[in-house]
């Protein structure tokens, strides 16, 4: 079931809990991973209490890092995720976390322009397979990776069980074709949450109307809103009523465990 929600609508509560502790209170620790090129990546992984429950694998926008999701990242372990928040080769630095997997691709001299990005996001998928052992995915993108993660579902449909993206756009018109991200979307059949900011509603809404998922939200703010996931940080005046679309998403399409079967 389709639905378009708006900034006044969402009544779904909030996930709870802050993020003023140390990183250590939230059982986080960073690993590395092999991807394209010989390097290796790297992630946070946070510490679950249920280790077979679904992963959120997250992913950050332009010029950043993993740091996107210091904030974020313990919410959504304490509503019952495992949760990966990967560092991609095109990136920097964001709240005092620099990008490993940047430097790293910097010193080795490889490409580092969005599209390039993507060998780590599949790369990240895979070592959440084999060594993290998990079965269902959620793969949450930010801006630019908030597009690619549609190719990302596109072409792991077994393994991507639902797509969340902030900010997805046509970020590579230069690269492949003004269609290109829409063209992924026409094959996502997962749950779908899409939102952005106010203004960007024309940009995000025709890759939204191009996927195919019967279950599918599109939040649009009241207010102004942000770009990309940090409208989820406490910063901004609005981040409860994304976080209440957030969670009311989750919690009807892609919970942290599946519901159990009949008896």
């Amino acid at each position: 079931m389709q639905r378009l929600i708006s900034g006044v609508a969402v009544l779904a509560v909030v996930l709870a809990g802050t993020v003023g502790t140390a990183l250590a209170d939230s059982g986080v620790k960073s690993i590395d991973f092999p991807t394209e090129g010989g390097i290796q990546g790297r992630a946070d992984v946070y510490t679950s209490k249920n280790e077979s429950a679904t992963l959120v694998l997250l992913f950050h926008q332009a010029g950043w890092s993993r740091g996107e999701y210091r904030e974020i990242a313990p919410k959504l372990v304490e509503a019952g995720y495992r949760v990966m928040a990967v560092d991609q080769r095109s990136g920097g630095v964001v709240n005092g976390v620099k990008n490993e997997t940047h430097r790293r691709a910097t010193k080795m001299g490889l490409p580092r322009r969005y599209l390039d990005a993507y060998a780590d996001l599949e790369a990240a998928l895979r070592y959440a397979r084999k060594e993290l052992g998990v079965t269902r995915i959620i793969a949450w993108g930010s801006s630019y990776s908030a597009s690619l993660v549609f190719r990302l579902a596109a072409e792991h449909p077994e393994v991507v069980t639902a797509v969340m993206a902030f900010a997805p756009g046509e970020y590579f018109e230069k690269q492949k074709s003004p269609v290109y991200i829409w063209n992924f979307a026409k094959r996502v059949k997962q749950p779908l949450f899409v939102t952005s900011s106010k203004k960007e509603r024309t940009q995000v809404k025709p890759i939204f109307d191009a996927s195919p998922a019967k279950k599918k939200v599109l939040f649009t703010p009241a207010s102004r809103g942000q770009h990309g996931s940090r409208a989820l940080w406490e910063k901004f005046a609005d981040h409860d009523v994304y976080w209440a679309a957030v969670n009311g998403f989750l919690e009807t399409y892609a919970p942290p465990m599946p519901a159990p079967g009949p008896n």
